[in-house]
């Protein structure tokens, strides 16, 4: 039974090793290419178009 754990830690230390972290030799790009389109669709009842026609001077 004692035989496990020290297997257990022979086989981490086995596995435990150096991580290294460059930078890249080249800038990194990121290329967004975004195009954005909006479009606005309006309807108005025929009453509110027929105030919005009879006061046109306050709109």
């Amino acid at each position: 039974m004692m035989r496990k754990p020290a297997i257990l830690l022979a086989a981490v230390g086995a596995l435990g090793g150096c991580v290294t972290v460059s930078a890249p030799d080249k800038p990194i790009v990121i290329n967004l290419n975004i195009n954005i389109k909006q479009e606005v669709v309006y309807r108005l009842d025929g009453k509110a178009k027929a105030v919005i026609d009879e006061n046109a001077e306050i709109f």
